[in-house]
């Protein structure tokens, strides 16, 4: 049975480290010394040498570093085709050629910094490791070759790398050496300031899936404090998203789907609706927009395989941009209002298909206009470009706003965003009669998703708006109006759940009026003393609430075990249409039933799109 040793210090303050050394004979060898002069610890076995210094790390012999993959990292095409390669990494002297063959040399030695080894790998915790064993080849390229094939596979798809389980980790790869003579070295370098500003973000984002105000100040603060790059504080909180498991569950069903699309070079009309329900489900959960970035990359290779109809407003994009800003004679000359507006037709239409070659032609188009100022064109070209950025920033902010209104549960609007959105509205009727209503609006109400508070919350955000601008009404007014309707959709969200919770444990039946009139004292009293209302409840909050956990009893008891057996769509869709209940909330309902019934879910998916 082996042994191990372990070794804890700081350098600099800023990085932690810890070196664990394992073996049959660990306590009867020496491997380390400290350089007091220079700060340094050198930890070494024969023909290996690892130092740890105020600077960085340096490295001889073999061996190589790991860390787990953050979400949103560049990843071999062949890790990210594996859901179970979950970790990074990286063998001294090894190169990937173009044919995706590995190649080895004998130049192992390395030397990095430690702001680079938390750029390049993971921004909190890294390992490094070598090998002694005496059954290993003479040659550094040959051995590297065999730690490969004996620790590669495990240090890939080890869970204990990202947990941080140092002796899980140890127990995993040691025996995998073969040699009861052998030493293994593992140093792991934890970047203390990183970690720091991912745990005080985790706390807040796992608590209610949003930050504050206030929360935010304190990671600005402690961002600051510490001097932690924004690039860093990025990739940190969107990984720290991502292994939200509310959000991981979809994100990691999204990127499932990608990968069989890729695998079959074609996305079926199944894949693409399953793709933008997660999508909205994604808004409606608060999931950020940028955990989807990566992994719509892969759909690009898919679409090439196919004709999309998308290539008319990649073309129209193109169209406006080098022809107006480049190509004409004239270059200094302003988009007009109906070039404007197919700009951002054409961005509507590439945000709906996740088809990022819009960005793409606009990165390239600014580019190009800063290459010619510097090149000696008039300095007002850039004007001309920035009222192009000024409306797409406008159509990202409205439609961010619109959709969480209307997506979202409990989304806060104050006074300031409102006066906002009357100016954005009256910039984008600018460019032509009722624009605002058409581009984001209109298709909103055909949503199937949209549910009844995110319709009223929407319906009157528009015709509050129209009535401001007749001079009818006041931003106070409006506010007030969707105050209102939020403080209601916060108490009916409350009393659903509660409601439901009294009548599984405590009312078989609820269906007399006395029982009810328990049932509500009983559940007022409840929300009273947990402070989450401070007023009775309104009495057709309560009767919605007994009418909606009706209607799910008699959908779970009587209509979906029928529309399973018979895969009846038609009685589906008529109950969602006539029910008036969220469509949402009925597929929960549905997945719920599925797995505690223990159905097949991609039966279910069948069903929802109407297929045999």
């Amino acid at each position: 049975m082996h042994k191990d040793i372990r070794l804890h210090g700081i350098m600099r303050e800023q990085t932690e480290y810890f070196v664990m050394v394992a073996g049959n004979d660990a306590y009867q060898r020496y491997f380390f010394n400290i350089v007091q002069e220079e700060d340094q610890l050198r930890i070494f076995s024969p023909g290996n040498e690892m130092i740890i210094s105020p600077e960085g790390i340096s490295c001889q012999g073999n061996g190589g570093n790991f860390c787990e993959y953050m979400f949103g990292v560049d990843q071999p095409s062949a890790d990210m085709s594996k859901p179970e390669i979950i970790n990074r990494l990286v063998m001294y002297g090894a190169r990937s050629e173009d044919d995706g063959a590995v190649r080895f040399s004998d130049r192992t030695s390395v030397t990095d910094t430690y702001d680079n080894i938390f750029f390049e790998g993971n921004a909190v915790c890294n390992y490094f490791f070598f090998v002694h064993s005496s059954l290993l080849s003479r040659k550094l390229k040959s051995q590297q070759e065999e730690l490969v094939k004996r620790l590669g596979k495990s240090i890939k798809r080890s869970e204990a790398i990202g947990e941080e389980r140092d002796d899980i980790l140890v127990s995993e790869l040691f025996p995998l050496l073969n040699d009861d003579s052998s030493q293994l070295f593992v140093v792991k370098l934890i970047n203390r300031h990183h970690r720091e500003y991912r745990d005080l973000f985790r706390s807040f984002y796992f608590k209610n899936k949003k930050i504050s105000d206030e929360d935010f100040s304190r990671l600005v603060t402690l961002a600051a404090t510490y001097k932690i790059d924004r690039y860093q504080q990025e990739r940190i909180r969107i990984d720290t998203m991502y292994r939200s498991p509310t959000n991981k569950r979809i994100v990691d069903e999204y990127r499932n789907i990608l990968l069989a699309c890729n695998a079959r070079g074609e996305i079926s009309n199944l894949d693409n609706a399953r793709l933008t329900r997660l999508k909205t489900l994604s808004v409606r959960n608060k999931i950020p927009g940028a955990l989807f970035y990566t992994l719509d990359e892969m759909l690009k290779k898919g679409r090439q395989l196919k004709n999309f109809q998308e290539r008319d407003y990649v073309a129209a994009t193109r169209e406006v941009l080098e022809g107006i800003f480049f190509r004409e004679i004239d270059i200094e000359s302003r988009i007009d209002r109906a070039d404007m507006l197919k700009l951002i037709q054409a961005k509507k239409k590439a945000m709906e298909n996740r088809d990022h070659s819009f960005d793409q032609l606009m990165l390239d188009a600014s580019k190009e206009c800063d290459e010619k100022i510097r090149d000696g064109a008039d300095a007002s070209l850039l004007d001309g470009f920035s009222y192009v950025i000024t409306y797409l920033d406008r159509y990202d902010s409205v439609s961010n706003l619109i959709n969480q209104l209307a997506f979202m549960e409990n989304v806060k609007i104050n006074e300031e965003m409102l006066r906002g959105l009357l100016e954005h509205k009256a910039a984008f009727d600018n460019l032509h009669a009722d624009s605002f209503h058409e581009l984001f609006i209109r298709e909103l109400f055909t949503d199937a998703y949209l549910g009844a508070f995110g319709r009223r919350k929407v319906k009157n955000l528009m015709e509050g708006l129209t009535s401001i601008e007749a001079r009818r009404s006041s931003i106070e007014e409006l506010y007030l109006k969707l105050t209102e309707i939020d403080q209601e959709e916060r108490i009916a969200i409350v009393l659903l759940e509660h409601v439901r919770d009294r009548i599984r444990n405590f009312y078989s039946k609820f269906t007399t009026k006395a029982d009810q009139e328990a049932l509500r004292r009983e559940v007022t009293e409840e929300l009273k003393t947990k402070k989450l209302v401070s007023t009775d409840i309104p009495d057709h909050l309560f009767n919605e609430a007994i009418v909606t956990i009706k209607k799910e009893a008699m959908y779970l008891q009587t209509l979906l075990p029928q529309i399973i057996a018979e895969r009846n769509i038609g009685l589906r869709e008529d109950f969602l249409e006539n029910s008036g209940l969220d469509r949402f909330y009925v597929e929960e309902l549905e997945r719920e039933y599925y797995e505690k019934n223990g159905l097949n879910i991609e039966e279910l998916y069948q069903i929802r799109k109407g297929l045999s």
